[in-house]
């Protein structure tokens, strides 16, 4: 759907990418909006995320959250997207496990309506680290109308992201 059109010279122009550094205080786990001029936000892994680095294999993707809460019973139907789970910023979308035991829960970031998850990644998770930002996306969120301009607050531009990027970088050298 959305994430077709977030690859190239295309997410440039329809997408504003907005970042989430170290979630939950966990170092390096940092996630990308992707924000459509429509409003329509795809959460995605951002660059330094740890799954995205050398050497790490993807073992499972889950989307079931708890024993009664799967992102994949989310029904969406209609223009007023009836039946589509309603998600905080610090929403659990799915956990992702490395073949290095490693766990990682991917969150939504970002509050507003759970629209799609990307069941494509279920059967070849590759995709999710060689296209993050385009068919590798974790799902699409619709914020609420009157939410959608403030939905970034707490979220860094591309130019904040690098900064952090460079900071982490330095203390780690």
């Amino acid at each position: 759907m959305a994430a077709g059109r977030a690859g190239g010279g295309g997410a440039a122009r329809y997408f504003t990418r907005w970042y989430k550094p170290d979630v939950k205080g966990r170092p390096c786990e940092d996630f990308c909006v992707l924000q459509h001029s429509n409003r329509i936000c795809v959460i995605t892994l951002a660059e330094a995320h740890p799954l995205l680095q050398n050497g790490k294999t993807i073992k499972s993707i889950n989307y079931q959250i708890s024993p009664n809460c799967s992102r994949l019973q989310n029904k969406v139907s209609g223009k007023s997207k009836r039946g589509a789970q309603f998600l905080t910023e610090l929403a659990p979308l799915c956990r992702i496990s490395s073949t290095d035991g490693e766990e990682y829960t991917i969150y939504s970031c970002i509050r507003g309506r759970l629209i799609e998850v990307n069941e494509s990644i279920l059967s070849n998770p590759a995709i999710l680290q060689e296209k993050p930002s385009t068919e590798g996306y974790i799902a699409v969120v619709l914020p609420k109308f009157e939410e959608s301009k403030s939905i970034t607050q707490g979220l860094l531009t591309q130019k904040e992201y690098e900064e952090v990027l460079l900071k982490r970088h330095n203390n780690s050298a």
